[in-house]
Formats: C-alpha cells, structure tokens, sequence
C-alpha cells in the first residue's frame, strides 16, 4: 500500500512542510530510513538523524526546530510518537482487512457463520459452532464442536480450540494458540501406573484479551478455566486446568500456572513465573522476574521477587546478603581457624 503526505497529514490533522506529493509505502527507524519510508522523531537524542536520514515523510512535533536542511518532508503534529502509534494502528488494520471463506476451508453445516467473516485455507469450522461479525479465522486453524467465538475477534494461523471453547469479543490469539488441551490429572495407582481422569469442562475467554503465540491453556476438569476481560497473556505461557486470572492481569512469557490457582485482577506477572497450584493471589500483585510463588497472598498490591517469593523490598535487601556470602563464609573459616589454634595453645 502506498499513502501520500498529503493523506498521512490529513489523518493525523497534521501541517506539511515540503512536497505534499512524497510517496512512503511502509516504516523505517529515522536512523534506519530509505527511499519510501515513514518515520518519526519524538525523542531529542535521535534528533541527529533527521537531517541524514533516507526516508521520505517524518512525523516531528510542532515545536521542533531544525538547525540544518532537511531532505525529507515534514509533517507537524502536537506528539509525533502518539501519531506514529495511530498510524501503525491504521496500517495493521488496513493490510489485515481480510474476508471472504476459502473454497479451501471446511464449515459444518451446523456450523452458524455472522456476517463479514474472514476464513483462510484449510481452516476447520466443527458442528454446532457459532462465529460473530467480523471474525478472522488464519489458514490452518481448528474449531472444534460447540464452540463459540465472538464479534471481531482474531484467530492467526495454526490455532487449535478444542470442544466447547468459548471467546468473546474483539479477541486476538496469535499463532500456535491451543485452547482446551486436556488438563494434566492422572490418578496414582497402587501398582505404581496412573489412570487419567477425563477432563469435561472447557475454556472460557472474555472480550478483549490477547493471548500470545504457542501459549496454551488446559480445560477444566469440571467447570471451567476462565480467562476474565482484558487479560493479556505473552508467548509461551502455560495455564491448567480450572484456573482463574482475572481482569487486566498482564503476564510475560514462559510463566507457568498450576491447576486451580486464581490470579485476581491487575497483577503483573514477570517472565518465567512459576504458581504452585490451589492459590489465592490478591489484585494488583506484582511478581518479578523467575518468582517462585508457592503459598496465598491475601493482602493486595504488594509486590514480589525471589524463590519463594518473598516481598520486593525484602528480595532487595536479601541480595545485598547473597553477594557478601563468599566473605562471610572467609571470615567464619578464619574465626574458626584462630578458635582451633587458641584451643591447642591451651
């Protein structure tokens, strides 16, 4: 796709200074630019780049004020970095302004379809399945039956919903999504071996959630794993059966959540987490980096770090301990040395 600076300024409300007929056809860093290019400039440290870069049209604020020529065209706006992020926005919707069924791709006949729907190759729609407006369904990507997707929500390709998953509105899951994967239960034996018990329950995502790529979240062995509205979920991020993390909750990738734990709304979860299973964890928690969480956290909007967990200020302090070890342990093998010489002197 291609815009004019005359169209970007006209979107963004913004002034021209240059040729009004420059042609960007996709984004570059400023100090990345080349022919046909669109960038910004937000920050005073890159402002160097503006008067060597390559790109045709930049986004600069209204108050910048160049100290040399400048090749590119301008376009003034009151805060060039919120523009540039609205135009991003524009461009994404734009090129992924899919719609229309594959002769390539499988509906049931029970299957019941909304309006404006995107359908890609060898995607696979199961009985009894319900797809809203406005829905885009990648190529590769499975529903099974008697399962429910909202109004404007996104699957991308190679995502896998089991039976009776159900998604709300304006969703997005991105590639390798598997929703209502079996939970992990297997019930110990006296000979040693274990017998699976079947999980009946399913999955249930609310509106506007985005759950990141190859992430997977187990269906419940009775009821439901309940992913609550607005939650945001990084790649790789594994969650069990019958667990519940509520609104808004954000977690980073590789974060690992035992069967049965709920998360309340507005926590914050660092990269690699582990939960025990079974937990209570308050509103706006927030656990750091590789946390171990192993017990309830009752008391909310506290913040925490370490394995176990342990309170953020406590964990700081502590790791002022864990560097001054190997002298500590110098300084008790020389007491003890003077303590044994002082002992065969007597």
């Amino acid at each position: 796709m291609k815009f004019l600076a005359s169209q970007i300024a006209e979107l963004l409300s913004g002034k021209i200074e240059g040729n009004p007929n420059a042609e960007v056809c996709n984004v570059a860093k400023i100090e990345e630019g080349a022919p046909g290019m669109l960038s910004f400039l937000a920050n005073p440290k890159y402002t160097q780049y503006i008067y060597e870069t390559k790109s045709s049209v930049v986004i600069v604020n209204d108050d910048f004020e160049p100290k040399a020529p400048i090749a590119a065209t301008l376009i003034r706006v009151p805060d060039a970095y919120a523009s540039f992020a609205k135009l991003l926005a524009i461009y994404d919707q734009l090129s992924q302004n899919k719609s229309g069924v594959s002769s390539l791709a499988f509906v049931s006949s029970s299957a019941k379809c909304g309006e404006n729907i995107y359908l890609g190759e060898f995607a696979f729609v199961g009985e009894n399945v319900t797809i809203g407006n406005n829905v885009k369904i990648y190529p590769q990507v499975y529903v099974g039956d008697n399962s429910v997707i909202g109004d404007g929500t996104t699957l991308y390709p190679g995502v896998k919903l089991y039976r009776n998953t159900v998604i709300g509105k304006n969703c997005t899951l991105h590639a390798g999504v598997v929703l209502g994967a079996d939970g992990f239960g297997f019930a110990p034996q006296a000979d040693g071996h274990y017998d699976k018990i079947p999980q009946v329950g399913n999955v249930v995502v609310d509106d506007n959630v985005e759950i990141g790529a190859n992430t997977t979240i187990d269906r419940a062995t009775m009821g439901s794993t309940h992913i609550h509205k607005g939650v945001k979920l990084d790649n790789l991020i594994m969650v069990a059966h019958n667990v519940e993390i509520g609104e808004n909750t954000a977690m980073a990738a590789m974060t690992g959540v035992s069967g049965s734990t709920h998360i309340g709304k507005n926590c914050i979860v660092g990269g690699q987490v582990g939960f025990a299973g079974h937990l209570h964890i308050a509103d706006r928690t927030s656990f750091g980096a590789q946390s171990g969480v192993l017990g309830d956290i009752k008391e909310p909007g506290l913040s925490f770090m370490g394995t176990p967990a342990i309170p953020y200020r406590q964990f700081l302090h502590s790791s002022v301990r864990f560097k001054q070890l190997e002298n500590i342990a110098k300084s008790v093998d020389a007491m003890e040395k003077k303590l044994n010489q002082s002992d065969g002197k007597q």
